[in-house]
């Protein structure tokens, strides 16, 4: 029999957690407020309101520039790290072939390797092939061997939780494995299937070492841009570009776990 613990004897950790939580948000409390200062330099507070700084973004190509490139490339990264992911995931969950954790281990393995390490290896790989280098093509393929990670962990822990007898039955009425994946197996993972391809999606979106290396001038993703911008001139509009680029990665992950509450809601109420 379970014991119940008051909320009085877990105060501490809700203060914990508390304080866990503010740790992680205060720089949003800082930077979204600095984005709307009417001062030409980074205070808190700001000692006017003005939105001059987003104008600025708006109003400059080499910030509109970046971020047209930044999402396409994560667009593609999103195709080509999720499409390759559920494939290498599904061959790991129904294969019986030998160095099957060791694959595992390799395509899960650029998550322990230091980011610069991976930059620094694509970009002799693209020196050697030539005509990579400051291509979108070479920017999305560097960054889809980051990215897929964790589309394979994602969709692992999904099929694992999946009846696979159900593809088998579409097989056995005459289905071949691609059509009963497509039509049984991957609809039912659809939420694993959204989380990949949103968490691939931020990852490259957000991704700046290998972009430092790969990339230059017209193909510079827009953190390559604000971390140059960073370290040549200073100005509030870091703060504009730092808001904007927290709307992009929290907006979207917010809108699927409430999407997902709903559905696992009303699936709840039909059962």
């Amino acid at each position: 029999m379970e014991s119940h613990v008051s909320h009085r004897a877990r105060i501490w950790l809700y203060v914990l957690v508390g304080f866990v939580v503010f740790f992680l948000v205060a720089p949003t409390l800082v930077v979204v407020p600095v984005s709307f200062s009417s001062t030409t330099s980074l205070s808190f507070p700001p000692t006017g309101w003005s939105l001059r700084w987003y104008e600025e973004f708006f109003s400059q190509q080499k910030w509109l520039g970046s971020l047209w490139l930044s999402l396409q490339v994560a667009l593609g990264t999103m195709i080509v790290a999720t499409t390759t992911g559920i494939a290498a995931s599904y061959a790991l969950h129904v294969g019986n072939f030998p160095f099957r954790n060791t694959v595992r281990a390799i395509l899960v393995s650029p998550l322990a390797v230091p980011s610069i390490l991976i930059a620094v290896g694509i970009f002799f790989v693209y020196a050697m092939l030539g005509g990579m280098l400051n291509t979108r093509h070479g920017l999305i393929l560097g960054h889809s061997v980051v990215a897929m990670p964790f589309v394979v962990l994602t969709m692992m822990a999904g099929f694992e939780s999946y009846d696979m007898n159900q593809e088998m039955v579409a097989r056995s009425l005459g289905a071949n494995r691609f059509t009963a994946f497509m039509t049984i197996t991957l609809p039912q993972l659809k939420f694993s299937v959204a989380t990949s391809m949103l968490l691939s999606f931020l990852v490259s979106f957000d991704e700046l070492i290998i972009s430092l290396l790969i990339s230059s001038g017209p193909m510079s993703t827009l953190p390559r841009v604000t971390f140059a911008t960073l370290r040549d001139d200073v100005d509030p509009t870091l703060a504009a570009v730092s808001t904007l680029m927290l709307l992009v990665t929290s907006i979207p992950p917010l809108l699927l776990f409430l999407l997902t509450s709903r559905a696992k809601r009303k699936g709840g109420r039909d059962a």
